[in-house]
């Protein structure tokens, strides 16, 4: 049979009430006799039951996070943040990864709050806030990460994406690209059309008018940012540089060019979005727009924790700067 609270207490001669305050980390109780029951807890090899913990109201120590791609190595390093600062304030993390389906999205929500989680935080591109909305009438603390949903009173964590895309667009333009292609990904969120907005404004700044033939849905993977781009080098006058709205378009368009025998950076500079450990190793390394992405996560769980501990009442929306890392897939244009 597996140990009770009532075996725990035996064990160290002290109340189950006792006890009770070691696991909830509540109560006066003295540093060594915390000790004493947390080292009588690991001899009977015994764990708290969060069901029974979430039934009686109190903290499960547990907090949910819904992505939209664990394989895409952004978030796989977002769920390694929000997880590493989680830890240190003593909770656990369910990871839920939704492959962008809005039913699977609406069936995890449903699934972290039968595990009665003491918070969420929400990294998926949200196509129907119905049921988020009704978890924050529920009094569910939510936090948003890299997604802003302005008709809800949620603590968000974001990077400025319009100044993302500008930089972008600032840097080809000062390259002398004048056919600057853009691989959007294939949903209407607004980090996507921020963007894309602020690629296009950093171009019209330049004196370059933005052409609507060379935007395209590139999509979330690389295959589909290289069907994307191979449609695009297709064209009669086809374009000289790209960005993309993510790490994993740009490698796809670097495979296309490759496929098309171009040379690059020379017959095409590539820039990204994201900087995620993929920029580093693809050859050329990849220029793009990195995110703070230990800080988005670390912060997202620091306003969640408080919510959760009652420690603030006004909701946050924390906008964090992104910045221009240029490598090797970027160049001059060279009008041959």
């Amino acid at each position: 049979m597996k140990p009770t609270i009532y075996d725990v207490a035996q064990a160290a001669g002290v109340s189950i009430a006792t006890v009770s305050k070691v696991i909830n980390g509540t109560g006066r109780i003295s540093d060594k006799t915390r000790k004493h029951v947390l080292i009588i807890m690991d001899q009977l090899k015994y764990q708290p039951s969060m069901v029974a913990s979430a039934l009686t109201g109190k903290s499960t120590f547990t907090i949910g996070l819904t992505l939209p791609d664990l394989a895409n190595p952004f978030f796989a390093e977002i769920a390694r943040a929000v997880e590493d600062r989680c830890h240190e304030f003593g909770f656990n993390v369910f990871i839920c990864s939704t492959d962008n389906d809005p039913d699977k999205e609406v069936k995890y929500f449903s699934l972290l709050t039968q595990k009665r989680v003491d918070g969420i935080i929400v990294a998926t591109r949200i196509q129907n806030d119905q049921f988020l909305k009704k978890l924050i009438q529920q009094n569910v603390p939510i936090a948003l990460i890299t997604n802003e949903m302005p008709t809800l009173a949620v603590d968000t964590v974001m990077v400025d994406d319009f100044l993302g895309g500008y930089q972008a667009g600032s840097h080809l333009a000062e390259l002398g690209h004048r056919r600057i292609a853009i691989l959007k990904e294939d949903t209407d969120t607004k980090s996507n059309r921020e963007r894309i907005h602020g690629c296009q404004q950093a171009m019209i700044a330049a004196g370059i008018e933005p052409d609507e033939r060379l935007l395209s849905i590139g999509g979330f993977t690389v295959q589909s940012g290289k069907e994307a781009m191979t449609e695009l080098l297709k064209l009669d006058n086809p374009p000289t540089a790209v960005f993309a709205c993510n790490d994993l378009l740009a490698i796809g368009a670097i495979q296309a060019a490759r496929e098309q025998g171009l040379q690059l950076p020379a017959d095409l500079s590539v820039v990204g979005f994201d900087n995620t450990i993929l920029a580093t190793i693809i050859d050329p390394p990849l220029t793009t727009i990195g995110q703070p992405i230990q800080e988005i996560g670390r912060q997202a769980v620091e306003l969640l924790v408080q919510e959760i501990k009652g420690e603030k009442t006004l909701k946050q929306r924390v906008v964090l700067l992104p910045e221009l890392v240029i490598r090797s897939s970027s160049l001059a244009y060279q009008n041959v």
